[in-house]
């Protein structure tokens, strides 16, 4: 996948999708804020310029006097954050191939659960009793990591 593609994604259902044209930063905060907006531990939170909604657009919730944070009204995906400058940070899951940059700094690190400075030296576990059958056996109801020309897609059907 080129670089360029790589900037393109959307919420797990398929009703919000975006392209920005390029990607100016990737940090990871640790903010109290981005714990409870994303439910984890940390935010990975890409910042990109030229961003345009290219199938619905986010709902909004202001966690702040300095910001909203965009989510998919429809199953709750964290998509962004906008700042009060107009600047938008993307989360960085919710791209079609999250894996195209690296994170490049970690910020508001006085927030840093402990935890996460473990996730390394958790053991790894793999076929768990039941997991491969058990992964078999699920039928996806999430979007594809691609742009689609309609969403929902038909039943058995695939926009490749």
């Amino acid at each position: 996948m080129s670089f360029e593609a790589a900037l393109s994604g959307g919420c797990q259902c398929g009703a919000v999708r975006y392209r920005a044209a390029r990607m100016e930063q990737y940090v990871v905060c640790h903010c109290r804020m981005c714990q409870k907006a994303f439910g984890n531990y940390f935010a990975p939170l890409v910042v990109v310029d030229g961003l345009e909604w290219t199938r619905g657009e986010p709902s909004f919730f202001r966690s702040s006097n300095k910001a909203r944070r965009g989510f998919c009204a429809e199953c709750g995906t964290p998509l962004c954050y906008l700042g009060e400058d107009g600047t938008y940070e993307m989360s960085g899951g919710s791209f079609d191939d999250p894996s195209f940059a690296v994170p490049e700094k970690q910020i508001n690190t006085g927030a840093r659960l402990a935890v996460y400075d473990t996730l390394p030296d958790i053991p790894h576990q793999t076929n768990l009793d039941g997991e491969a059958s058990f992964n078999a056996s699920v039928v996806t109801c999430q979007h594809p990591d691609h742009d689609t020309s309609a969403w929902p897609m038909p039943k058995g059907g695939d926009d490749a």
